[in-house]
């Protein structure tokens, strides 16, 4: 295994379990024990974990993955929830991106339509972002008017948060807006590790005429710190068909239009 995809797997199960012991990541990774302790020792030095006697923790309880880290998971997943997210956008349209990996693959997606790409006088897209990366990416794009919020960067998502960004966003109007979340459960809706994140996010499908969330199914029927709101907020949720049916009924059930990637396509 690389030494990536080790990182990867160590996070991610920091992530679900909160800790984890050197001879647990031994026998998951085959991997020596002198190469997991020396894994754990670079990765606390990148201030992701903290280094206990014989393992290692998570640094919080609402603990996140960089981003970096996070593209590497579900990647098949977030490329269908890609496909029918773009499916949802037309030519002329103002869209919307929170961060995330999911969001950034939808802009991707985006990035190869010929309708979008062609050459025009004027912008065939615009897009509104708060997310350097998603900036990033189409900032060589003249096809694409891009607007980019000001704010405070939170370095693990790539998102611009704080007053800045949000009074950029409650000065637009969107079509629609793609919003990332770490939780969706029907009861407490859509939410994040982090209340910086989730007020721009919420404030960002408010702007919206349609607002979608994009989430791949192992965050259904989860909760996390931060509210975003719930189908009074967002009317559409997209996510992957590994989705529990009965979730995905409570969910329509709740208010939301549900498409399932994949599944909704072949059944076109």
């Amino acid at each position: 295994m690389k030494r990536s995809d080790r990182f990867q797997s160590i996070l991610a199960g920091l992530a679900e379990h909160g800790e984890l012991r050197v001879d647990d990541l031994v026998d998951e990774l085959d991997a020596s024990p002198a190469t997991v302790r020396r894994d754990l020792d670079t990765l606390a030095s990148q201030g992701l974990l903290t280094r206990t006697h014989g393992g290692a923790q998570a640094l919080s309880v609402a603990y996140d993955l960089p981003l970096r880290y996070k593209r590497l998971q579900r990647v098949d997943a977030k490329q269908l929830i890609a496909e029918a997210a773009s499916a949802l956008v037309g030519v002329g349209d103002v869209v919307g991106f929170s961060g995330g990996t999911t969001t950034t693959r939808i802009v991707e997606e985006l990035s190869t339509r010929a309708d979008i790409m062609v050459k025009s006088h004027t912008p065939n897209l615009t897009v509104v972002t708060n997310a350097v990366n998603i900036a990033t990416e189409l900032a060589t794009r003249p096809q694409v008017k891009l607007v980019v919020t000001g704010g405070v960067l939170h370095p693990r998502s790539y998102e611009l948060v704080g007053s800045f960004a949000e009074g950029v966003i409650a000065s637009v109007a969107l079509s629609i807006a793609f919003v990332g979340a770490n939780a969706l459960d029907v009861r407490s809706g859509a939410a994040t590790h982090d209340e910086r994140e989730a007020v721009v996010n919420r404030l960002m499908a408010q702007r919206a005429e349609r607002a979608v969330l994009v989430l791949d199914s192992s965050k259904l029927g989860r909760t996390a710190f931060a509210s975003m709101g719930g189908p009074e907020v967002f009317d559409t949720v997209i996510t992957d068909a590994d989705a529990d049916p009965e979730q995905l009924d409570a969910l329509r059930e709740s208010g939301y239009t549900v498409i399932v990637a994949g599944a909704d396509v072949r059944a076109a």
